[in-house]
């Protein structure tokens, strides 16, 4: 079974806002003492944070979907519904979090950091948090939203000081073994590393970390062995170590073309040219590696580089080493003027978007696409017809309206707000607002001017409920008759 897992997809869904709630106070005495409902709680959040303990993605690997608590419903007498509790997922420092089109969104560095993945829903608003001077006794309640749901691909690039780099069995991992506590698999045939390996080196007052690439071979950056899977972990080291086995038994290599070979891939794979370089010459403890490392050393220096002759099992020459990459380590670490933070990428809307966009179809329909008006859609209890009323206000007051007036749109054409099955379908009447005075037809006629039911005093109010007796006598008060559409009002 897998132990480390660097790339993994994360399908992320915060919770759901709890609803708002419809109630109205009642107390002796007091039969309208007014909406006491109060608003849902808000759903639970999906968040990342940067955990020491955490060290690799294998429990996402194991268990890719991550769902967040939902929140409670409101209830009467203002009892706020109870918010639902944030799910925090542990991810190992380095991590670098891609949208589905697989671009960089965040760039997870340093304990304690966090990034939301899912923002929970929020809750709906109960009727006392929609009443206002014209709507005094609202007899609805908007639901809670959705919580975000996101699609996530999450990669770990290990934040390492020093990357040793080198063809598989030169002995890197031998070489990570003798310098820290790490305990790498070592063996005698190529490819026994098959994840990265870490290691603390300490030296003097200086500690850094160094890991190793498994696997490289000619053709990595193009996807052969195990280095192209695993370069991406020396990308943010301060230098690299070119580990060169000086007794190898391959008749066709030698140290130098060894060098040369996986210079190139690093080329290929990119971003590391201006990493500094130092070459260690591993195995002189045997006699044949000695003599290829005398024979090679000079070469390699008039290059430019920095060659150690080093020998992971006897230790000969490692302290030289650990020390020149402490100096590299602490200059780098000199000039970085700020520590590395997170980066996360932020895309604002321009400053001409009205926040929606009406596309008229060619089969005669039309879509209304915008945060906000889907937003309230999902609010909207479509059981309630004065739920309803209340969202046409607001996307009249929106400007929905007039863009779909503007984009051609009749009375009774199909109109879509969302796209896909999410979509809410409905057929659109016009309000005067949007431009339907100019409309054919008689103005008395018009449908769209008529008033709900109002109580009068010769109704017949014994077959109507205490409750239906309040909401009408509310609705009168908030709404007085409009003697152009009311002849009886005269």
């Amino acid at each position: 079974m897998a132990s480390f897992v660097d790339r993994v997809t994360l399908h992320a869904s915060a919770g759901k806002g709890g609803d708002g709630c419809v109630s109205v106070h009642r107390e002796k005495f007091k039969p309208l003492g007014g909406p006491d409902g109060a608003n849902g709680g808000r759903g639970g959040d999906v968040v990342l944070v940067v955990d020491p303990d955490v060290t690799t993605l294998l429990d996402f690997h194991h268990s890719p979907h991550r769902l967040g608590t939902d929140g409670k419903q409101g209830a009467g007498d203002f009892n706020n519904g109870a918010e639902g509790k944030d799910l925090i997922l542990g991810v190992p420092n380095g991590t670098v979090v891609k949208d589905a089109n697989g671009e960089v969104i965040a760039d997870l560095i340093g304990y304690g950091t966090r990034f939301m993945a899912a923002q929970g829903g929020k809750g709906g608003l109960g009727n006392a948090g929609l009443a206002n001077s014209k709507r005094r006794a609202p007899g609805f309640a908007l639901l809670g939203e959705p919580g975000e749901t996101r699609t996530l691909f999450l990669e770990l690039k290990s934040v390492a000081d020093i990357g040793l780099v080198g063809y598989p069995s030169a002995g890197k991992s031998s070489l990570i073994a003798a310098m820290s506590a790490a305990r790498p698999k070592i063996a005698d045939y190529p490819f026994t590393t098959l994840v990265p390996n870490l290691g603390v080196v300490q030296a003097g007052d200086t500690r850094f970390t160094a890991a190793d690439v498994p696997g490289l071979i000619p053709g990595a950056s193009e996807g052969k062995g195990l280095g192209h899977e695993f370069l991406r972990h020396v990308e943010r080291c301060a230098a690299l170590v070119h580990v060169l086995d000086c007794a190898t038994l391959e008749t066709d290599r030698d140290p130098v073309k060894d060098f040369d070979v996986i210079e190139e891939e690093l080329k290929l794979y990119g971003g590391l040219s201006d990493r500094p370089r130092i070459i260690a010459l591993n195995k002189i403890d045997l006699p044949d590696g000695k003599a290829m490392a005398d024979m090679v050393q000079p070469l390699l220096e008039q290059r430019g580089y920095p060659v150690f002759q080093v020998s992971a099992a006897s230790r000969e020459g490692m302290q030289e080493l650990i020390y020149a990459m402490a100096q590299i380590v602490q200059k780098v670490r000199k000039e970085q003027k700020a520590e590395e933070t997170t980066r996360i990428v932020l895309r604002p809307v321009a400053v001409d978007d009205k926040g929606f966009k009406v596309i008229a179809n060619a089969d005669g329909t039309f879509n209304v696409i915008g945060d906000k008006p889907q937003r309230w859609v999902k609010q909207t209890d479509f059981s309630n017809a004065e739920a309803i009323g209340y969202l046409a206000d607001r996307l009249a007051s929106y400007g929905v309206e007039k863009e779909l007036f503007k984009a051609g749109a009749k009375a009774g054409d199909e109109v879509r707000i969302g796209i896909g099955d999410d979509a809410v379908i409905f057929d659109w009447e016009p309000s005067i607002e949007a431009g339907a005075e100019l409309l054919a037809g008689p103005r008395g006629e018009d449908l769209r001017l008529s008033t709900p039911w109002r109580m009068d005093l010769n109704d017949d109010v014994d077959q109507l409920s205490d409750d239906e007796i309040e909401m009408q006598w509310e609705y009168n008060i908030a709404n007085p008759r409009d003697p152009r559409v009311d002849e009886d009002a005269k």
